[in-house]
């Protein structure tokens, strides 16, 4: 084997949207939340980070990463935490196996691509490290499972280990000090409940004011409110989506989503200093899924918001024109229905009217549709060339 071989991998990897929050560490350097956590894996064909993984003994070190064709620091301990135990797993598998190349000590050439907003309350974190440890498990030839590999991911972005699994995610949060019990489960594939829809309003693709990590240490430190929601609230939340989900019963699914959204960010208010994800587009898309829902005499939509101000909404395919439609009405010429889903949707009228119409079309960029999707997938479009040259 020549000395200057290239061995490259490369995956897509999905955003998930939790629907039961990830909040708070019990363990900031091992990422070990204080409560379980349940999110949707979204599909790929709308929002994925790509990532090439590649190595040789041509390399210099360090390892290095490019993220959208800008340089990113891979020395910080969240990246290494990852990459030293890919590199022990690989390691100990060329120990077993003398006849592997020695991929474990070459340096990494990372190149990795969103195409969605980094850092703007769409995921993008959990994505790219379960972007970066999939493709690098693949890189290494590792025979771990995704469950075992959401151990390393987590470590990288907590909520990554749900982005190792498609369809309906759970993170159990674990009791065991070393966290080797703080894993991805799956609850459901896609296959069981595929139905399963979301319209995302895109209201600002900035990076978050507080990140999800300082915002929810603080949190963690200063809300009384705090310990009554990881120790009761989110545990019954938990076995009740969990139900909602085996029994594909979407009223319930509806209404834990957003009384669980409404309980997370009731926390980050009640943190000191105050975090506000939130903001008044927000607050109209939360009036826009409720007039939707009076509408349709019936819940036929879920809002939910991560650590932003960006509303995902859940709906059933069956009742796409109600829920998409009303806000195509609205929202029609901003970016994003121009593709095969948006055309699809017939917009409804006289559903969102007044101020809830005005400060939505005012404040939403763009929107994002898509399903219930897969987890990782393993491609042959690299973004490393085989001479180890980025692909521009």
């Amino acid at each position: 084997m020549s000395e200057k071989n290239v061995y490259r991998a490369s995956t897509t990897a999905p955003v998930n949207i939790a629907v039961i929050k990830y909040w708070g560490k019990r363990d900031p350097r091992l990422n070990l939340p204080t409560n379980s956590s349940l999110s949707v894996t979204l599909s790929q064909s709308d929002l994925r980070t790509h990532t090439t993984a590649s190595c040789s003994p041509s390399y210099s070190p360090p390892d290095t990463l490019l993220l959208n064709a800008q340089p990113q620091p891979v020395s910080d301990a969240r990246s290494q935490a990852c990459l030293t135990s890919l590199r022990a797993l690989r390691s100990a598998l060329e120990s077993s196996n003398p006849s592997l190349p020695p991929l474990s000590s070459y340096p990494l050439r990372l190149s990795s691509a969103n195409n969605f907003p980094t850092a703007a309350g769409l995921a993008s974190s959990a994505a790219g490290f379960a972007a970066l440890v999939r493709s690098i498990a693949d890189l290494y030839q590792l025979p771990q499972s995704p469950t075992e590999l959401s151990l390393i991911a987590r470590q990288g972005s907590g909520s990554a280990c749900r982005s190792l699994l498609g369809g309906y995610v759970a993170w159990d949060q674990g009791i065991l000090q070393d966290g080797t019990d703080s894993k991805a489960r799956l609850v459901a594939p896609r296959s069981h409940w595929p139905e399963m829809r979301a319209l995302i309003l895109v209201v600002s693709a900035e990076k978050k004011g507080v990140s999800s990590t300082t915002g929810m240490q603080t949190t963690v430190q200063t809300s009384p409110m705090f310990q009554t929601r990881a120790t009761q609230v989110v545990p019954k939340a938990m076995r009740e989506m969990e139900s909602a989900i085996a029994r594909k019963d979407f009223p319930s699914f509806a209404k834990i989503t957003m009384r669980e959204s409404n309980s997370f960010h009731a926390t980050c208010l009640d943190t000191d200093p105050p975090i506000f994800y939130l903001n008044d587009v927000s607050r109209a898309a939360v009036r826009g899924v409720e007039a939707v829902n009076e509408k349709a005499g019936r819940i036929v939509a879920a809002y939910t918001f991560d650590a932003g101000p960006n509303c995902v909404i859940y709906y059933l395919e069956d009742d796409r024109d109600i829920v998409a439609g009303a806000f195509k009405t609205v929202l029609g010429q901003k970016e994003g229905w121009a593709g095969e889903q948006g055309k699809a949707v017939k917009g409804a009228e006289g559903v969102l009217e007044g101020k809830v119409l005005e400060t939505l079309r005012d404040g939403v960029s763009r929107v994002i549709l898509t399903s219930v999707g897969e987890g990782p997938i393993s491609v042959e479009d690299h973004l490393i060339d085989e001479k180890g040259e980025v692909v521009v």
